[in-house]
């Protein structure tokens, strides 16, 4: 298993969210948390972000409804 730490315009560009949904979101614990890696520098790491867009894909062939979580 290969682990990234990826930086936020990673992370955007990977979802399609913007910023402050990103943030929202983990404020609310439906976005995997970021990782501290200096003192002013965070990180996600790749695997929880693979896995959290496998979730989404999931979620979207299961529902019939469109789920907002911001």
């Amino acid at each position: 298993m290969n682990i990234q730490l990826l930086r936020i315009k990673s992370v955007i560009s990977l979802t399609g969210l913007s910023r402050s949904t990103i943030y929202a979101m983990q404020a609310n614990s439906t976005f995997p948390k970021s990782i501290s890696i200096g003192a002013r520098a965070i990180a996600w790491s790749s695997v929880d972000i693979d896995e959290w867009i496998k979730s989404r894909i999931a979620l979207s062939k299961t529902s019939n409804h469109i789920e907002f979580d911001i």
